[in-house]
C-alpha cells in the first residue's frame, strides 16, 4: 500500500500514540462544549496548527456493540449523519484496513464536503476496545472534494465498573480540514460534530 510498508508496526505506533493521549492530565484540557452528560475538551495539538479534541460520555450498551458501530463497517454509514460514503480500499490482518470516506458540508456549507483516506485499527484495550485511525497518502484523488487529514485519532470504549452493560466512550480527534477556513469555524464545527456523534450513536444503538 502507498506509504504504509508494514501495517503491524504502523498499527502499534498509532495505538501507542492514542494511549499517550489518554494519559494526558486533566488540567491540560479546556472545556470546549458540554451538553447534558457529554463533554468536549480541547488542547493545542502537537501534530498540526489546530486542536486535539477529547470527547467523553456514557453509552447505554456493551463495549462490542458500541465499537461495532464506530469502526469501519456496515453500521457506520447507517447512523453517522456526517458521513456520506465509505469504502474499504484495502484489508490487512489484525483488524486493520484502509478506508476512504466523505463527509457532508458543515456550518451552512462554510465547510464544504471533505474526503479522507484513513488507516484504521481496532485492538483490545484493558477490559474494552480501542478503535483508532490516521490519514495516509493515497494518490487517487477526486476533484470534487477537498482532501482532509486526520492526525492520530481514536475511540476508547471500556465497560463501566459499576454497570458493565454501560460503556464509557472517550474519543480523541484532531482533524486538519485544509482549504481556506477560519480556525474559529473549524473549532466550532468540531465541538458540535462530536456532540452530534454521541446523539446519533445512542439513537442507533437504541434501535439495534
Amino acid at each position: 500500500m502507498e506509504g504504509l510498508p508494514d501495517a503491524a508496526a504502523f498499527a502499534t505506533r498509532l495505538k501507542n500514540t492514542l494511549i499517550q493521549y489518554h494519559s494526558i492530565e486533566d488540567d491540560k484540557w479546556r472545556v470546549a462544549k458540554k451538553v447534558k452528560d457529554v463533554t468536549i475538551w480541547r488542547k493545542p495539538s502537537e501534530e498540526f496548527n489546530g486542536y486535539l479534541f477529547k470527547a467523553q460520555g456514557v453509552i447505554d450498551d456493551i463495549v462490542n456493540s458500541v465499537i461495532d458501530h464506530i469502526r469501519p463497517g456496515p453500521y457506520r454509514l447507517d447512523w453517522d449523519s456526517l458521513m456520506t460514503s465509505m469504502d474499504i480500499l484495502e484489508h490487512f490482518e489484525e483488524n486493520c484496513c484502509v478506508m476512504r470516506y466523505t463527509t457532508a458540508g458543515q456550518l451552512w456549507n462554510i465547510i464544504s464536503p471533505r474526503e479522507f483516506v484513513d488507516f484504521s485499527y481496532t485492538v483490545d484495550y484493558e477490559d474494552g476496545l480501542l478503535s483508532c485511525g490516521l490519514s495516509v497518502d493515497w494518490s487517487e484523488q477526486r476533484p470534487e472534494f477537498i482532501r482532509g487529514f486526520n492526525h492520530p485519532c481514536g475511540w476508547f470504549c471500556v465497560p463501566r465498573k459499576d454497570n458493565p452493560q454501560q460503556s464509557l466512550l472517550t474519543g480523541y480527534i484532531q482533524t486538519d480540514l485544509r482549504g481556506m477556513i477560519p480556525q474559529s469555524a473549524v473549532d466550532t464545527a468540531m465541538a458540535s460534530t462530536l456532540i452530534s456523534f454521541y446523539v446519533d450513536l445512542r439513537k442507533a444503538l437504541q434501535k439495534a
